[in-house]
């Protein structure tokens, strides 16, 4: 018994791994061999390529292709048209089918809608990219990422604020009261 939904213009190729309580709207395409967790969640035109690995509870809106080389984590969120490359330097007539460049998501990171992520830039756990941002390179854990090219404003918590840290290099999320240190330029949570 299937124990996800899947709308019925959804297809849904043989080999995909699909974990319990995801849904998959309309005109979605998972392709073979990708591994979805429980509990996601895809909007409608999104289309998931073979041996790509998402984790739980992973938002995917709508207009998203995720390619060959994307793993997400857990709790990751994926805005409208936000996009992944998986090669560096495309050309039709030339395939690269061999040289897809991985790139991860960390636990809990948000990508905002229209974002663009170039390949093998690894994005850490609880990143929030900023919409329409052009992520060129790696990005750390807890970052805020704006514009083109993506460049670092600031420190995001865990629930989406952005932090403020006084000068004693603490912070306060204003919607979780947990307790942030920033320790020679990383976050640490210090209390929830």
């Amino acid at each position: 018994m299937q124990e996800y939904f899947a709308h019925e213009s959804a297809v849904i190729d043989e080999g995909a791994l699909i974990g319990k309580g995801t849904k998959i709207w309309h005109f979605s395409h998972i392709m073979s061999n990708c591994r979805i967790g429980e509990n996601c969640n895809f909007g409608q035109n999104v289309v998931v390529s073979p041996d790509v690995i998402l984790g739980n509870n992973v938002k995917v809106q709508n207009n998203v292709s995720i390619y060959t080389g994307v793993i997400c984590a857990d709790d990751v969120f994926l805005g409208p048209s936000m996009v992944f490359t998986n090669v560096i330097n495309p050309r039709s007539a030339v395939n690269r089918r061999g040289s897809y460049e991985k790139t991860t998501v960390g636990k809990g990171a948000s990508i905002g809608a229209n974002a663009t992520i170039v390949c093998g830039n690894d994005i850490g756990e609880y990143a929030f990219i900023g919409a329409g941002a052009v992520v060129t390179k790696a990005i750390p854990p807890y970052a805020l990422i704006v514009g083109n090219p993506g460049r670092q404003i600031g420190w995001m918590s865990q629930h989406g604020h952005r932090l403020s840290f006084d000068e004693n290099n603490k912070a306060i999320c204003p919607e979780s009261n947990w307790e942030y240190h920033l320790e020679a330029g990383k976050i640490i949570l210090a209390k929830k």
